[in-house]
């Protein structure tokens, strides 16, 4: 078995991350160029820049110990934003500042944070320890204050450890009061994969990720990293923890512990291997699917959807039952519409997407990609029985739309310009030893500014993502967003394929140190995470 590298003290990196390490962090690192103060006059530049209505929304945001109820007699005890998951929605209008109050009751000294996910913030308000704040201690208050300078569908989740993966995620919605998109009512649809408190906790999952599957005895060879090592026929049948919870849990031949890692997860769509984790229940809107949450409305109704994946290790096909979903945006910004069956969503992006309601009951299908599972909620515009839990509707396996096939809407398009600063951006690592990172090198929380991916104000930025591993990275990149190739849709979050390239490009116009990572929550904790920063 492998021992745990020098990545196993990021969790307590994370956690306990104070003055001493935030001033490393500001000092920067020995051999690299100065780089812009996350709260320097840079930084409160192209803040004073912002066009802003002068309104200002209030909100408390308490991250404390929860009891929540997931329909159908299922309870996991796990940690939440005032009492629910998803949290309450924030919802505000394009130019209105948010001043939000965080206030940390989580038990056993535990720290956090809330980075808002997708806005082009203020670098200072990014909620990133140890790189733009320290994490807020527990009993300790902490006010995130920022423009939202642009309209879109966004959320809201820690940024410590793993934090992510379990209840403390909310939905942000920023309207825009010219919006050019018709429609009657929304319907938020937020998407979890849930594992807190039913079968363990996220770090009872990393714990058991880190130990890699290199010294699993599978009675071959287990020498590769990466999706071959997962894609064992033998395993595939296995149960992985969701019947059995106690801490023994089920075994390899090896005796490795096998409570959480998922086997034979494949997806042709994804490329391969579909994730790592098995998680017992798939969530829409807090909900499993023997007891779905349910949108009302009439038929001849035009529903905006505002789709968001808060999940740490699934990719999700959805679908709508009946109907066809007429895509209008990606992580807040507007494509050219396009009408699908179905679209594939990895963590951390988001989707619009109008319907025009028909007349009956109808299923939401969030199929768990390659995983055999599903979340799942209805959309009601008139009496009679509700279709099953394990429904599939056909449109699951129809035209299913991915980014690529997107373009943006003409007056988001970036102009034509040759790239300034180009950084190749390898993702690295594998199953093998649970070692993923970006070129090579795991993100060091005790030394934030070493090897920085650095860039220029007024730059015009080209990132190229190589995938040289066997599984598909969901890549996030903060306080920007960036466009896929010279004329696709405009995303801070996009699914990189394995063994594939994909180019996007930015305008460096936002100072700061902004984080570069896989938004599958157990790849970035152990190390798939680079600093993008801006010299100063």
């Amino acid at each position: 078995m492998n021992s745990i590298n020098r990545r196993s003290v990021l969790l307590a990196g994370l956690g306990v991350a104070g003055a001493g390490a935030l001033a490393a962090c500001s000092s920067g690192s020995s051999g690299t160029p100065a780089l812009v103060n996350p709260s320097g006059s840079a930084v409160a530049a192209a803040e004073k820049k912002r066009k802003s209505t002068g309104r200002t929304q209030k909100v408390t945001l308490t991250a404390a110990p929860a009891l929540l109820d997931l329909g159908a007699g299922v309870t996991a005890r796990t940690w939440a934003f005032s009492g629910r998951a998803p949290g309450k929605e924030v919802r505000l209008s394009v130019g209105d500042t948010l001043a939000a109050e965080l206030s940390n009751q989580l038990p056993n000294r535990t720290r956090t944070s809330i980075h808002w996910h997708g806005i082009a913030m203020r670098n200072d308000m990014d909620g990133v320890p140890p790189v733009t704040q320290q994490s807020v201690r527990a009993g300790a208050n902490h006010t995130y204050r920022f423009i939202t300078d642009a309209p879109g569908t966004y959320f809201f989740h820690p940024h410590v450890g793993v934090q992510l993966d379990r209840g403390l995620y909310a939905p942000l919605i920023v309207e825009d009061p010219a919006e050019p998109v018709s429609y009657d009512d929304e319907w938020v649809v937020v998407l979890d994969d849930w594992v807190d408190g039913v079968t363990g906790t996220p770090d009872e999952v990393l714990a058991e990720l880190r130990q890699g599957m290199g010294g699993m005895d599978m009675g071959g060879d287990s020498s590769s990293s990466g999706h071959e090592g997962h894609d064992m026929g033998s395993m595939e049948g296995m149960d992985m923890g969701e019947d059995s919870p106690s801490p023994s849990g089920s075994a390899t031949p090896g005796g490795m512990s096998m409570r959480f890692m998922l086997m034979g997860a494949e997806s042709e769509l994804l490329g391969g291997d579909a994730g790592d984790v098995k998680y017992p229940y798939h969530l829409v809107n807090g909900r499993v699917p023997a007891d779905p949450d349910v949108y009302r409305g009439k038929p001849g109704r035009r529903v905006r959807l505002r789709i968001i994946n808060a999940g740490g290790d699934t990719a999700y096909r959805v679908a709508l039952g009946g109907h066809k979903l007429t895509i209008t945006h990606t992580d807040g910004f507007p494509v050219r519409h396009q009408q699908v069956d179905a679209l594939l969503i990895g963590m951390g992006e988001r989707y619009d997407a109008l319907v025009t309601l028909a007349d009956g009951v109808f299923p939401l299908v969030a199929l768990a990609e390659g995983k055999n599972a599903t979340g799942l909620a209805l959309v009601r515009t008139a009496s009679g029985g509700a279709p099953k839990a394990g429904v599939r509707p056909k449109e699951l396996n129809g035209t299913i739309l991915t980014a690529s096939q997107l373009r943006a809407a003409d007056d988001v398009r970036l102009p034509s310009r040759k790239a300034d600063r180009v950084h190749r951006v390898e993702l690295t690592g594998g199953m093998d030893k649970y070692n993923w990172a970006i070129n090579g090198k795991p993100f060091d929380m005790a030394d934030p500014a070493a090897n920085p991916l650095t860039v220029e104000d007024g730059q015009r930025v080209r990132l190229d993502f190589v995938n040289t591993t066997d599984m598909w990275h969901p890549m996030h990149l903060h306080g920007h967003t960036y466009q896929l190739g010279s004329s696709g849709p405009r995303k801070d979050t996009a699914i990189v394929l394995p063994k594939k390239k994909l180019s996007v490009v930015f305008d460096a116009d936002n100072p700061g140190r902004w984080m570069l990572h896989c938004h599958n929550a157990y790849h970035g904790e152990v190390g798939m995470m680079a600093l993008v920063a801006y010299q100063a």
